[in-house]
């Protein structure tokens, strides 16, 4: 029976010193970070002992996780970060790749969507070193590029164990990847088979690259010889991005879409990620009279928050400067926001399925010591991305424009210069009483559900924060390695709550507890005064480190 099946062990947490790395502190205000790899956690951690900021450590986290979770992240996907400054003033990075000025439908003819893998997958310049750049350059902090990529370096160089997780999705996706052109099979599959949980991957090309950066600069991956080098295996390949492309890319500085509820402001990014989805499902929610957590009235009245907030996402989020919604004027309308209230009913489903996005991430987060605050996300979409990994720099290239459609006109259409539809959004939270809250998860469609079932066990129902990621949680649609678009719970609910969601009409599956499907969390607090507090996903292969 549900009730009676293994609950998800309480995360590493770090507060009041009980984190793996916290250092012994029985108070920690020094600096607090997490990711979903021990690695990256300890490459932050000891950039904030070095007297670095957030940022700073962000960096050397996102430079770690492209090298320890391949199948994950890497330098050849996007990112989006959040960043709150000391001074209380909060801003935005959008670090995403546009669509090459050579993709056309023609260059698609004969095929009904663009190939989720392949070289005609990766038509979209990597915008997530361009993110690194100009947060290092608008948000502070002293430190060399050589010591924020030094671990990153290191762990290409020396090798890293293969993960669980990232063994079975190499394992899983083997036939299409292997099949790829580029050095795929060369890198993660040196004895001509996936590679297993345990056995050391070494990525000497990808070490190679972040010299490059450190010597050359970050700019170096748009205009330099490193670029150059980008080019010519991209064309090599097959892949419609050239140099042109990359030269002209930049990252940009947004301002958050925001959503005020009781007690708390929220923030997320602008399209064209889902940031908007996340909002709206946690301002529906906080206008519902809802006793407690993880009941049939709580799972029930954010499920059907989340289906309204995603048919507004996807009839109207993409690239900004094709939309004709305006984001924030909606979070800000109360009369829009009621009306989509008036359309939930309490005691029944709304009939589901919808079309879906999927796809694999890292978010992670970090605070310091002068009271910046971090939430960051970055992606390559599917596992491995593309499949392309270019073969001089070791660089996995994202297939994030798989998702543009093939048509002249309409949401996500494919045109040269365009921005992909997102799923990627970290999230932030300033509470009426001084806290600040920076969290998020990977996991495609999983990612606004997952942010609003921790924020509200934590925030409305005071769940600890460490219980508010541990504890089951559940998935509408599907995530990477799913296809299918049921209403899945993890194993630990009550029974009675199962049952109360079926009478209601929801399809629900049942899966194992404490499952990697359901995304790979993170959260951190900092309290009014200084105090820092955090908590890891069980989940993931991450902890949380402060001191």
């Amino acid at each position: 029976m549900a009730g009676e099946t293994r609950r998800c062990r309480l995360g590493h947490r770090a507060e009041a010193g009980s984190g793996p790395l916290s250092g012994g502190l029985d108070d920690p205000r020094g600096g607090i970070v997490t990711a979903p790899h021990y690695l990256a956690s300890e490459a932050g951690l000891d950039v904030l002992r070095d007297g670095g900021t957030a940022v700073e450590a962000c960096v050397a986290m996102a430079a770690c996780l492209a090298v320890v979770y391949p199948h994950m992240t890497g330098i050849g996907g996007d990112g989006f970060w959040l960043i709150r400054e000391p001074d209380g003033a909060l801003w935005a990075i959008d670090a995403c790749g546009r669509a090459s000025r050579n993709v056309s439908l023609e260059l698609y003819a004969g095929l009904d969507a663009i190939p989720m893998r392949g070289p005609l997958a990766a038509n979209t310049v990597a915008g997530t070193v361009s993110g690194w750049q100009m947060a290092l350059g608008e948000g502070g902090g002293g430190l060399s590029l050589d010591r924020l990529l030094g671990a990153a370096i290191t762990h290409a160089e020396a090798g890293v164990s293969v993960t669980r997780g990232g063994a079975a999705i190499a394992g899983s996706r083997s036939d299409e990847l292997a099949s790829q052109p580029g050095a795929y099979a060369r890198i993660f599959e040196p004895a001509n088979r996936p590679m297993r949980e345990g056995e050391v991957l070494r990525q000497p090309e990808l070490a190679r690259t972040f010299r490059k950066l450190v010597d050359e600069g970050l700019g170096s991956f748009y205009r330099g010889d490193l670029a150059a080098l980008i080019a010519q295996d991209l064309q090599v390949l097959g892949s419609p991005v050239d140099g042109i492309d990359l030269a002209a890319h930049e990252a940009q500085q947004t301002v958050p879409l925001s959503a005020e509820i009781h007690g708390a402001m929220l923030y997320n990014t602008a399209p064209p990620t889902q940031g908007l989805a996340s909002l709206l499902i946690l301002a529906l929610f906080d206008r519902l009279t809802i006793a407690r957590a993880d009941g049939f009235d709580y799972l029930h009245g954010l499920v059907e928050a989340t289906k309204h907030a995603f048919l507004v996402r996807d009839a109207h989020l993409g690239d900004p400067a094709w939309m004709s919604l305006d984001p924030q004027g909606l979070l800000s309308s109360n009369a829009a926001i009621g009306t989509m209230l008036s359309e939930i009913r309490l005691d029944r489903a709304m009939p589901w399925p919808h079309p879906t996005h999927w796809g694999d991430t890292c978010w992670f987060g970090a605070a310091d010591g002068r009271g910046q605050v971090v939430s960051c996300i970055q992606s390559t979409y599917f596992e491995f991305g593309s499949g392309l990994v270019l073969p001089q720099t070791g660089i996995t290239w994202q297939n994030r424009g798989s998702g543009f459609r093939l048509a002249d006109d309409g949401w996500n259409a494919l045109k040269p210069g365009r921005k992909p539809f997102h799923t990627l959004n970290p999230a932030l939270a300033v509470f009426d009483d001084g806290r600040v809250m920076a969290y998020g998860t990977m996991g495609g469609e999983g990612q606004p559900q997952t942010q609003a079932a921790i924020f509200t066990r934590y925030a409305r129902f005071g769940v600890a924060l460490e219980q508010a990621i541990a504890a089951p949680r559940w998935l509408l649609g599907r995530t990477w390695g799913e296809e299918s678009t049921s209403l899945k719970l993890e194993e630990g609910f009550a029974p009675e709550t199962i049952d109360a969601l079926r009478r209601a009409g929801h399809e629900v599956e049942i899966v194992p507890s404490c499952n990697a499907l359901m995304g790979h969390a993170g959260a951190i607090v900092r309290h009014p005064g200084g105090r820092l507090e955090g908590a890891s996903d069980p989940r993931s292969d991450g902890l949380v480190a402060a001191f």
